[in-house]
């Protein structure tokens, strides 16, 4: 799942980026203000965790932008500014929650998760596919009732193709989701991520479009 991290603290910043891949996210960060709207309006992001004390161009300011330009993805504020009157600034500004620094990374992983839950209409974090579950909040994956072990970037990459279920995704489609802006990676690793997810769930699961990608097939009716 991609994710922007905006956040102007060199260390915090690092921080939460450390923390949001373990949990499984591709997490690309920004630093400022405009780097920060110009990504928001040109990319695409399932989450979006938001600084409001930004340099150049406040946080508050990007907000307002990005949501003028139409831009729908789901915002967490995360911020010193403790006020009553900036929390419902950041709301009405068009933020989907607000969490005040200092904060606890697991609180912010599971806002994240409900906040993910709520834009795509369930209440339940399960992700269901025949006999196929995936739930991105306990992190875990079970085929007919038995646990699958997967490591971050398999579940990550599960999860997109889940997510996608039906439709052709490209090599580049999937290294974009699951790993973040600057990630040095292998030219062949998401070869090798679909071989091991084939090799614990079955080759049946994965197909693959020779010179296009990679789906998950619809769920039979």
């Amino acid at each position: 799942m991609r994710l922007l991290l905006i956040e102007d603290d060199e260390m915090l910043g690092a921080a939460v980026r450390t923390g949001l891949e373990q949990e499984g996210y591709a997490v690309d960060w920004v630093r400022e203000g405009k780097a920060a709207l110009t990504a928001l309006c040109s990319e695409p992001f399932e989450l979006a965790v938001l600084d409001l004390g930004l340099p150049g161009l406040s946080g508050l300011e990007v907000l307002k932008r990005a949501r003028a330009a139409g831009v729908k993805t789901p915002v967490l504020i995360l911020t010193a500014w403790d006020a009553v009157s900036d929390r419902v600034a950041g709301l009405d500004a068009g933020a989907d929650d607000y969490l005040g620094k200092p904060f606890d990374l697991e609180e912010l992983a599971a806002r994240l998760r409900a906040l993910y839950r709520r834009a795509h209409g369930r209440s339940d974090s399960a992700m269901r596919h025949g006999p196929l579950v995936l739930d991105p909040a306990a992190r875990t994956v079970t085929l007919n009732g038995a646990p699958v072990e997967l490591s971050a970037k398999e579940f990550a990459l599960l999860h997109l193709l889940l997510e996608h279920a039906g439709k052709v995704l490209s090599r580049e489609r999937l290294e974009e989701g699951i790993y973040g802006w600057g990630s040095e990676v292998e030219s062949n690793a998401i070869e090798v991520h679909i071989h091991h997810l084939r090799r614990k769930l079955g080759r049946e699961w994965i197909v693959t479009v020779r010179g296009v990608g990679y789906l998950l097939p619809k769920e039979r009716g």
